[in-house]
């Protein structure tokens, strides 16, 4: 049986987040990219050079972690190294998206204080994390996917600098496109909250509360199992947890 065919609810959802992500204009041209991790040795990614308002079932890619391809009438993403190196380096992780949300993009261009790094609201604290800015690669290089290397542990969530948004997670590619929706939410809001004024963090005695509530809703820390061992760790990493 054909993978396309054994899998059809998941390319299903996965052509429902690439049109998601087209009509909210997340991704324009031939930008952006996903996979889904479905086995051990399996993901499901798109192709190369088409707009992701148009993925249908039969343009979806299957490769192994490797970067093999295994089925596929279309080649895939050429950020293919890039998820080959996440997928490796974090085997915790289901689901990975890349995309270019305007809001968001804003603090992958901008010399100022990167508010992503800070908390500001529990839910984008407790389902997606600080987001660093990863240095700036050449696409669809080695050099880029590379670059990811040493926030890898740490962290679910990046801004390439000068390019885009990449965001993991351990649950489905449907997940990781709502954890997308919440951060640009949030950057939409800090962006609003900036032409006010000074804007407000939530502090460390709350933060530490707030692992209450990723007990409560099961929810992982960010990052490699037990790389981090609370939102302090995060958010105050001079304060300890």
């Amino acid at each position: 049986m054909r993978y396309v065919d054994k899998y059809a609810s998941q390319v299903a959802t996965f052509c429902e987040v690439c049109h998601t992500l087209a009509k909210r204009l997340y991704v324009t041209g031939h930008g952006g990219n996903l996979a889904w991790k479905l086995e051990d040795d399996l993901i499901l990614i798109t192709p190369t050079r088409l707009n992701k308002g148009e993925v249908e079932a039969d343009d979806v890619v299957f490769a192994r972690l490797s970067g093999e391809k295994v089925e596929g009438r279309r080649n895939p993403t050429g950020e293919l190294p890039m998820y080959v190196n996440f997928f490796r380096e974090r085997p915790d992780i289901v689901s990975v998206l890349h995309c270019h949300p305007p809001m968001t993009g804003a603090f992958a261009i901008t010399k100022g204080k990167n508010w992503l790094m800070r908390p500001l609201f529990p839910e984008t604290v407790t389902e997606v994390g600080p987001v660093p800015v990863v240095p700036y690669g050449e696409p669809l290089t080695q050099r880029l996917a590379d670059a990811f290397l040493p926030y890898l542990p740490k962290y679910n969530a990046f801004l390439m600098e000068n390019h885009g948004l990449v965001i993991m997670s351990r649950g489905d590619i449907g997940w990781t496109l709502m954890n997308t929706e919440l951060l640009e939410m949030t950057s939409t809001t800090i962006l609003q909250a900036a032409l006010l004024g000074d804007i407000k963090e939530i502090g460390l005695a709350d933060v530490r509360n707030l692992d209450n509530i990723m007990r409560t809703r099961e929810l992982p820390l960010m990052g490699a199992p037990g790389v981090n061992k609370s939102l302090v760790d995060l958010y105050f990493p001079a304060q300890g947890a």
